[in-house]
């Protein structure tokens, strides 16, 4: 039997056009939700991010400021326009494109943020709302990754989830919104022994470590579902996941395809985000 597909394309679709009927709902009320984003810099990766989610904006009917700067900009500059970001009535979603350049310190600017427009989810209060079960803004791609399996009717309560990556962005939040829906969650990572030890034992493997084909057949028990949060290049400059793909699907029970799957539901939710960010300043208004 081989795994039912986990289609990220169709899933953020759905949930784009959910949102989209928000959003005219608030532009009703007066309010156009609108997300800042800042590019310092020339990495290319981030320039095509960058557009897709002005795209993404766009066809939502949200704001965009696309704010850009050059590599030289200075710590002190970037903090000054967040400052005053954070005072934008017309802002409610303040973005800043990782990586930053090496003499700007990610942990200062992602601090600077306004934790009512930290559409990412990376801000420590943020973090801090998540890991004690409050509402919050999550991370856009464990999010995501949520939003996909209820839309699959994949219950996580009670399942064993094995997550390979400890990233402050995919890793560590995505182990956390498990535990939150009652799976009793592991994580692995580079020093973990023996990691086929763990992940044979899962319903649910997730992994976000960033290296081609990282994960085979072996690693797979049967009927698993298997999440890949890897954006890699294979020897032919092909892109691909974590996960060796061909083989695995023939052993696992669900399984998302790489491009189209986790992919297309991250700059989604970040739509999710900012759409609700200006529904909590409408909220505050009216309040």
């Amino acid at each position: 039997m081989e795994a039912k597909l986990i289609d990220g394309k169709e899933i953020a679709r759905k949930t784009r056009m959910e949102i989209a009927e928000k959003v005219l709902k608030l532009k009703d009320e007066g309010i156009t939700p609108g997300l800042a984003v800042i590019l310092v810099g020339n990495n290319q990766a981030s320039k095509l991010y960058v557009k897709n989610k002005e795209k993404a904006c766009k066809e939502l009917g949200l704001n965009s400021f696309m704010i850009e700067y050059p590599e030289s900009l200075s710590e002190k500059e970037l903090l000054d326009k967040i400052s005053e970001l954070n005072q934008d009535n017309k802002v409610h979603g303040i973005l800043v494109q990782l990586p930053l350049p090496s003499h700007i310190e990610e942990k200062k600017i992602i601090e600077a943020i306004t934790p009512s427009k930290d559409v990412d989810g990376f801000h420590p209060i943020s973090i801090g709302r998540m890991m004690t079960g409050q509402d919050t803004f999550y991370p856009c791609t464990p999010y995501g990754i949520m939003v996909m399996l209820k839309e699959m009717d994949i219950e996580p309560a009670g399942k064993h989830v094995v997550v390979v990556g400890r990233s402050n962005i995919v890793g560590k939040p995505a182990g956390q919104l498990f535990l939150n829906e009652n799976a009793t969650v592991t994580y692995c990572h580079s020093r973990t022994k023996d990691l086929k030890q763990f992940t044979k034992q899962a319903d649910i493997i997730v992994s976000a470590v960033g290296k081609a084909n990282f994960i085979t057949a072996d690693h797979v028990s049967q009927g698993a579902v298997v999440i890949d949060v890897g954006m890699n290049r294979d020897e032919n400059g092909k892109l691909c996941g974590d996960v060796s793909f061909d083989e695995v699907k023939e052993k696992a029970g669900f399984i998302t395809p790489v491009p189209g799957g986790v992919g297309p539901m991250t700059i989604t939710m970040l739509m999710y985000n900012t759409m609700k960010a200006a529904s909590n300043a409408s909220k505050m208004q009216h309040a």
